[in-house]
């Protein structure tokens, strides 16, 4: 227990930046795990990086099923550690990893069993490319389980304040993942299967590694029984809080499936493009999204203890952080375009300057992104999940037909699907940004509960 660190008492920003920079450091990891696949494929095939790219999309709806045990056991775990109420703790944690078990069995079976239809939906004219992605997508399905049981140890861990364990278990994951992918496509000639091994693999070890610290260390999960029965009324709560980000994210993966089919229209090239430049965009998201797990944590703390004016002070303070890597990110990407892009597909011009322009438009939205994630990331911990989703929701919505809209002209064509996303990026920001204020000011005297619609 003792790297637990205590969020409601301290210096702010010494208490966020020790909480959120291993967890910033695992969400890069698991953006490491993507890149390394991309970039050894790349090396092989631009069919192999697009089939990857339409596997991965379920991997993202996986994702969004994760968040609905992941958001509902992070959040009870915040408040109940804000209490002090420990024991309580280890019973949302227990109920969040039966239900997340549940939902990764069935979840895999699909993806193992229903990988060629599930292709199909892209309208691939490529057989090649049709016979990896499913390939991938079922290897994928077989190891599943493990890549959603990870995110809810490490949530757990972070929502009790221990942020290092998971930064360096996952670590070793990723080591593992970077040691396999070059022996396994190339080495013993897999290709895709290769890289889908290896992914699955380094999961499994990350799980191993978890179950071990919980047996011999004094961790949150630490005896913990998951074979037993179901409480349902914890499990209501989990689900509760769980499904909203949970739909929001699985809204924003279908739309990005429906997005990948209008793309694809315009050949493998733009598919890789658009699989190659998500990953790197990612470098934004996913290190946004660990800080948010950060600010998350640390408001559900200080709400749990009622420490109203730390919370106002500590999500200023955490989101003026998160503008200024906005910032550098934005930069990054629109003046590092090249040789960034160059990374992933070093002898195929043709995609370096297609993804050139992807970067350069989508680098325009970082700043307003990590202000959206940081900020849900708030709202989360004030077990207010439902704000986030219908901005998210009903703003990405937009993305399909601007992105018709947009893409039919004769000025912009691909181009257009780029715009559509970074404009939707944007308004998300602004509109979830101004939301939280009034939550805000709403914020004080006491209260036990707040009303987002109030």
């Amino acid at each position: 227990m003792s790297r637990e660190i205590n969020l409601t008492e301290g210096n702010i920003i010494s208490t966020l930046t020790k909480l959120a920079l291993p967890i910033m450091g695992t969400s890069f990891i698991q953006m490491a795990y993507n890149l390394t696949d991309i970039m050894w494929l790349g090396r092989l095939d631009t069919k192999a990086v697009a089939a990857a790219g339409s596997g991965g999309f379920f991997l993202w709806i996986g994702a969004a099923l994760i968040l609905v045990s992941q958001i509902g056991v992070g959040v009870s775990v915040a408040q109940c550690y804000g209490k002090g109420e420990y024991e309580k703790a280890k019973e949302y944690i227990t109920q969040g990893l039966q239900l997340d078990i549940i939902i990764a069995l069935i979840y895999g079976l699909l993806l193992f069993f229903f990988n060629s239809a599930i292709i199909s939906f892209f309208k691939f004219d490529d057989t090649s490319l049709i016979q990896m992605a499913e390939s991938y997508l079922s290897i994928i399905g077989l190891g599943i389980v493990f890549h959603f049981l990870n995110p809810i140890f490490s949530t757990a861990m972070n929502s009790s304040g221990n942020s290092v364990t998971p930064f360096k278990i996952n670590t070793i994951g990723l080591i593992v993942n970077m040691i396999l992918d070059p022996i396994l496509i190339f080495g013993f000639g897999l290709g895709i299967k290769g890289a889908a091994i290896a992914t699955i693999t380094s999961q499994f070890a990350v799980t191993v590694l978890f179950l071990i610290i919980a047996k011999n260390k004094g961790v949150v999960f630490s005896g913990i029984k998951i074979f037993r029965k179901l409480d349902f009324t914890k499990v209501k709560e989990i689900v509760k809080l769980g499904f909203p980000p949970a739909t929001q994210m699985g809204v924003h993966a279908s739309i990005g499936i429906v997005l990948t089919r209008i793309i694809a229209e315009y050949g493998a090239v733009a598919v890789a493009v658009q699989s190659i430049g998500s990953q790197i965009e990612s470098l934004s998201w996913m290190t946004s999204e660990g800080f948010s797990a950060a600010i998350s944590a640390f408001v559900g703390q200080n709400y749990g203890a009622k420490k109203f004016e730390r919370i106002k002070e500590g999500y200023y303070k955490g989101i003026k952080v998160l503008g200024y890597f906005g910032i550098f990110v934005s930069l990054l990407l629109i003046f590092g375009a090249k040789p960034i892009f160059a990374i992933f597909t070093p002898k195929d011009p043709q995609t370096i300057a297609a993804g050139i322009i992807y970067l350069r438009i989508l680098g325009l939205s970082q700043f307003f992104m990590s202000i959206e994630i940081g900020t849900a990331g708030a709202f989360n911990g004030l077990g207010l999940t439902v704000p986030p989703t219908i901005t998210g929701v009903s703003i990405n919505l937009m993305r399909i037909p601007l992105a018709i809209l947009l893409s039919s002209t004769a000025t912009l064509g691909l181009s257009g699907i780029w715009w559509a996303i970074t404009g939707t990026s944007i308004a998300k920001g602004i509109v979830l940004f101004i939301w939280f204020f009034f939550i805000l000011k709403r914020l004080g005297n006491n209260k036990s509960t707040i009303e987002p619609f109030a």
